[in-house]
């Protein structure tokens, strides 16, 4: 998917505003003049990108950049090309409308008729005040691709993808990110995804060398759909999330970064950045994102003027609809989404009568969309593959498919939902959705892996071996399902088979480090203590925050100092005990371990201490009062 953050508006002073309620034609009868009625208009659709340092190939911040181009303006802004925006009025009602009214077109147009007169400076509103650098002021993380991309001087458009590792002392919460492109002149639009598993990473030829593809899937071997677009295209402003729609990042995880890059008559250099902005306040909401498509049944005919496509979903529950992203390609021409309440009463999504590909964009409801239970959410999107179509990549035209390259073509309609209630209703939201694309395609990849996943979520072994192993029929090399499988094959004691995947999940990916830790647990829990030790450290070489793998490795150390009387092992086993509390300072469970340790190596004291706090942390925890009962009676005697 693609998956966004952005932040606040780019601040035009409550004064523009009121100008540009009088922006209309003069009632009085007097002309209209550029600081009165046309900066207004320019100041808050057109300056944001026509902007030094910004895509716009000129600027228009004065009365001589507009007046010199007039006519130019009038022509696009009749045709609706400038400013870009796609929606049809009255088909949504979204924030940030870059939509000219038909009363602003006809007055710029007869300025240009009048001669273009500029009028009084007097009359003019604030000039616009942008921000430098960052939107949102420094941010809490900064993360740059590791390497710049190369892009040629001419050819077709190019879609890179960046991997950013996320290396953090624990986790934390984000509020909001603001993507800066590295050379906003060569990138069109760009979004990240969030992939925990670090599934992504695999596609790279040499690590953070990044890799070609225009639209990418994370696989997940856990319950964790998308839930935010983090996305970015020029002029558009950060978005923060409101309280407790934060999301959660955390060390082991990478942001991948989908770039849309478009050459520029000459070789430029991209190596965008992400700044992360972090908030106290944890996330409370569960948003997710829904998607309706309709790729497999795109075989669109050459010469083909309507070739229409369509995808209905029954909403599970009562949704609430924060906004919205249609997507498809240069054949794309009618786009629709709607809601069919169970009134019977249409309630429009969004509706693009025009679709252009180079200028899609998130777009965000003023107000939260009520889908009620039982509402059919319906996409019906209309491609045009004729000669007749001035953004057909063939001419003359050729059959077209479903696919991930820029001539293939897509259907996609994602919606960000927030389920009512306060419980988290995503799992059952998302088996809704994995069932009706596996109605859609049966034996496909995609919908058993998800499924299996979330019963494996669930706790659901049985029914995640059954999805999963279905998955796996599919795509057999795929590394995630084959970990997955693993991981809900272990509770059930199949330790051999769990293994063997593991090391099949490695041998697809070697930086899988989800499938190093459960390869590791699964030789620990046969007691093959030296190469489990051997695996966990690999992990920790990998992501050495990583405080789990390290309270493991520590386990794994006692038991063979235990097994083997290696007080050694067992020194080395309370460093990293002590290491983890770094990350986990009440850990009631991490500190009685350590008291353990200490307890073998003779370190009455300290073991006592660490007992100590294990039952104030948590006075049900039996094992740690087990032990300080047993330690203080050893004293006594």
């Amino acid at each position: 998917m693609p998956a966004a953050i952005r932040g606040k508006s780019l601040s035009l002073v409550p004064a523009l505003a009121l100008a540009l309620a009088r922006c209309a034609l003069p009632a009085d009868g007097g002309g209209i003049t550029f600081y009165k009625h046309i900066a207004p208009i320019v100041y808050q659709s057109c300056a944001p990108c026509h902007r030094p340092g910004e895509p716009g190939p000129f600027p228009l911040l004065t009365y001589t950049d507009v007046s010199k181009r007039g006519a130019q303006i009038v022509a696009v802004t009749k045709r609706r090309y400038m400013p870009p925006w796609l929606p049809e009025a009255g088909h949504g009602e979204f924030q940030e409308q870059r939509r000219l009214t038909d009363e602003q077109i006809r007055t710029i147009e007869q300025w240009v008729k009048e001669g273009a007169p500029a009028g009084s400076p007097a009359d003019a509103p604030p000039a616009p005040k942008f921000v430098p650098g960052w939107q949102l002021g420094q941010p809490d993380l900064v993360l740059e691709a590791p390497a710049a991309y190369r892009l040629q001087a001419s050819g077709p458009d190019e879609y890179w993808n960046f991997v950013l590792p996320l290396k953090m002392a624990g986790p934390r919460w984000v509020k909001a990110i603001e993507i800066r492109p590295g050379n906003p002149r060569a990138v069109h639009h760009a979004n990240v995804l969030i992939d925990r598993s670090r599934s992504a990473s695999i596609q790279e030829k040499t690590p953070g060398a990044g890799f070609p593809g225009m639209d990418l899937s994370i696989e997940s071997d856990t319950f964790d759909p998308d839930s935010h677009f983090l996305f970015w295209k020029p002029g558009g402003t950060p978005w923060v999330e409101p309280d407790g729609m934060a999301w959660r990042a955390e060390s082991g995880t990478d942001l991948v970064l989908n770039v849309h890059m478009q050459p520029t008559g000459k070789p430029e250099l991209v190596q965008p950045s992400i700044g992360l902005y972090f908030t106290d306040r944890p996330g409370t909401k569960f948003p997710m994102l829904v998607q309706l498509e309709r790729d497999g049944a795109l075989d669109i005919p050459a010469g083909d003027a309507d070739f229409a496509v369509g995808d209905d979903f029954v909403a599970p529950m009562d949704l609430d609809v924060l906004a919205v992203y249609p997507h498809a390609h240069y054949l794309g021409h009618l786009l629709e989404g709607y809601a069919t309440l169970p009134s019977g009463a249409r309630r429009w999504l969004v509706r693009i009568p025009d679709w252009d590909p180079n200028w899609q964009a998130v777009y965000r409801y003023k107000a939260p969309v009520f889908l009620p239970k039982g509402t059919v959410v319906s996409m019906r999107y209309h491609y045009d593959n004729s000669a007749a179509n001035p953004r057909n990549p063939h001419q003359p035209p050729q059959r077209v498919r479903g696919g991930n390259q820029a001539t293939d073509e897509m259907a996609h309609l994602w919606l960000q939902v927030l389920p009512r209630g306060a419980a988290d209703r995503r799992m059952e939201l998302q088996e809704a959705l994995m069932r009706h694309r596996i109605e859609k395609y049966p034996g496909e990849f995609t919908a058993q892996f998800n499924l299996g996943a979330l019963m494996l979520a669930r706790g659901d072994q049985a029914g995640a071996v059954r999805y999963l192993r279905g998955a796996i029929a599919a795509r057999p090399d795929s590394p995630v399902a084959l970990n997955a499988l693993g991981a809900a094959l272990l509770p059930a004691g199949n330790v051999n088979e769990a293994a063997g995947l593991f090391e099949r999940a490695l041998g697809a990916n070697p930086r899988y480090t989800n499938a190093r830790y459960n390869l590791a647990n699964a030789l620990a829990m046969e007691q093959q203590w030296e190469p489990a030790a051997a695996e966990f450290r690999k992990v920790l070489t990998e992501d050495p925050g990583d405080a789990g793998a390290r309270q493991h490795l520590g386990e794994v150390l006692r038991l063979w100092g235990d097994e083997s009387a290696g007080a050694g092992k067992l020194e080395e086993a309370a460093a990293h005990f002590r290491q983890s509390l770094e990350f986990r300072r009440n850990d009631a469970e991490l500190h009685n371990d350590l008291g353990a340790v200490l307890a073998r190596l003779g370190r009455t004291q300290e073991a006592l201490t660490e007992f100590e706090t294990a039952v104030s942390l948590d006075p049900k925890l039996e094992t740690a009062r087990q032990n300080l009962a047993a330690l203080r009676g050893r004293q006594e005697r």
